[in-house]
């Protein structure tokens, strides 16, 4: 498994490297000028100046390099005299945003803990609740809990969040009033009653979030769950006298998670990623917004980071897949 692990991750150099090259070129032929949104007074010739201090005027192939090593380089530097209060990134030139002219990682940065109290907190509930009910559903197939949890499924993968977003805030907060609909950004968590607030703010986009999470993870537990327990083994397991619980919670989950694991760990990087429309709807600051806002500005640096950051992630949880592949299922080695 070591050996595995060791050779993916060297393998992911090259990968990565490509994809940074394949983001790079695809954002180049894109259409739009970062210089559009400069007001119309502004001379031709100060535009030309503001594009040649953007790095516009260099070659593609010396601007593909330059962000390279500030990402791989730079960067990396500026993390470790962040923890270590050293001064090896100091006079270095680091990935700028076209659009707010500060560094790209700070402003990211500034943006995960947003994305992670909603997008995060989202995923854990909609595992915590989506595993027992692909567990239960499966075990009483065509129950009415069954039943019912095909119902909610179906609902949950049919409504998109940009109408389940407004209709919880009409219900909830206009029409009830329990729940403010815009989410405070600048709320700081610091006493019981700030917490309180931070929870109160946190329930709509959650709840929308989860129950498309919940609907998915839910049918794939299901499914799996009903393979299994028609196999040759559960039926051996149950002639040795082994309990049921024993039967369905050990042998049969442990098998059973092999494919819902690998749904879980791709979706984490969506995690990091954000829920765009979530976000727009309720207007929390996070990462999802961030992309959206570079865009929309042409701010290329930040699109190019962001979109490299959410691969980098997507290549490094399907290594974790895979690895948990070997601890759920004996019969898969990668020696």
């Amino acid at each position: 498994m070591l050996t595995f692990t060791i050779r993916r991750l060297v393998l992911a150099v090259p990968t990565l490297l490509f994809i940074s090259l394949v983001i790079f070129l695809l954002l180049e032929m894109a259409p739009g000028d970062p210089m559009a949104q400069v007001p119309l007074t502004v001379p031709p010739e100060v535009k030309e100046k503001m594009r040649e201090a953007l790095g516009l005027g260099e070659p593609m192939p010396i601007r593909f390099w330059k962000w390279i090593v500030q990402f791989f380089w730079i960067e990396p530097q500026v993390l470790i005299d962040h923890y270590l209060g050293t001064s090896f990134s100091e006079g270095k030139l680091r990935v700028i945003s076209w659009q707010t002219r500060s560094p790209v990682m700070d402003i990211v940065v500034q943006r995960i803990p947003q994305t992670l109290w909603v997008v995060g907190t989202a995923y854990i509930v909609a595992i915590l609740i989506a595993l027992p009910i692909g567990i239960y559903s499966a075990y009483r197939q065509y129950s009415w809990f069954d039943q019912m949890g095909t119902f909610v499924s179906m609902v949950g993968f049919s409504v998109p969040p940009f109408f389940s977003g407004v209709l919880v805030i009409v219900i909830f907060s206009v029409q009830l009033g329990w729940f403010p609909s815009i989410y405070d950004t600048t709320l700081v968590v610091n006493s019981w009653d700030s917490f309180v607030k931070q929870l109160q703010q946190m329930i709509m986009p959650v709840m929308v979030l989860a129950l498309q999470i919940t609907a998915q993870l839910s049918r794939f537990m299901r499914a799996s769950m009903l393979d299994n327990l028609n196999q040759d083994y559960v039926r051996t397991a149950r002639a040795k006298g082994l309990s049921e619980y024993v039967v369905v919670m050990v042998h049969v989950l442990r098998n059973s998670m092999i494919p819902v694991v690998t749904v879980i760990a791709l979706g984490i990087p969506a995690i990091f990623g954000g829920a765009i429309i979530t976000e727009q709807v309720f207007k929390v600051n996070g990462i999802g917004q961030l992309l959206i806002g570079a865009i929309q500005a042409n701010d290329l640096p930040m699109v190019q980071t962001l979109t490299f950051i959410f691969a980098v992630l997507i290549v490094l949880f399907n290594l974790i897949a895979d690895v948990l592949y070997g601890i759920l299922d004996p019969r898969i080695r990668y020696d």
